[in-house]
């Protein structure tokens, strides 16, 4: 089928910069949109940043100005570039992509998630 696999989280300070990375990878024959979102402790789950197959972004307010969503097609990846994190970043950052797939019998369509990378902001 298909995986996403996101990298780079961690601990850094607050005012530091990370940045998240999410391939996907298997009989991928289109993604559409991809995207990030964070699930604190206790919390839901909350979108962060969204990015069309044409490369239309959408942030979330409280990260505007401080977080970049871009990808890369032809790598199947999406990345997240955060600057100026603050102790209200920390959460577990999951990879979302709307992917069509190969199947023995033709396409599918799947709403795909990472399993999580952690990222924590020290004050």
């Amino acid at each position: 089928q298909v995986q996403l696999v996101e990298s780079g989280g961690g601990l850094v300070q607050a005012g530091e910069s990370l940045r998240l990375s999410c391939v996907a990878s298997g009989s991928i024959f289109s993604i559409n949109a991809m995207g990030w979102y964070r699930q604190a402790p206790g919390n839901q789950r909350d979108l962060v940043a969204t990015i069309t197959n044409g490369g239309t972004t959408n942030y979330a307010d409280s990260v505007k100005g401080r977080f970049t969503i871009s990808r890369d097609r032809a790598k199947n990846t999406v990345y997240l570039q955060m600057s100026n994190l603050k102790p209200e970043d920390t959460a577990a950052y999951y990879c979302n992509a709307d992917i069509q797939y190969r199947t023995g019998y033709g396409y599918k369509v799947l709403d795909a998630w990472g399993q999580g990378t952690l990222v924590t902001v020290s004050s």
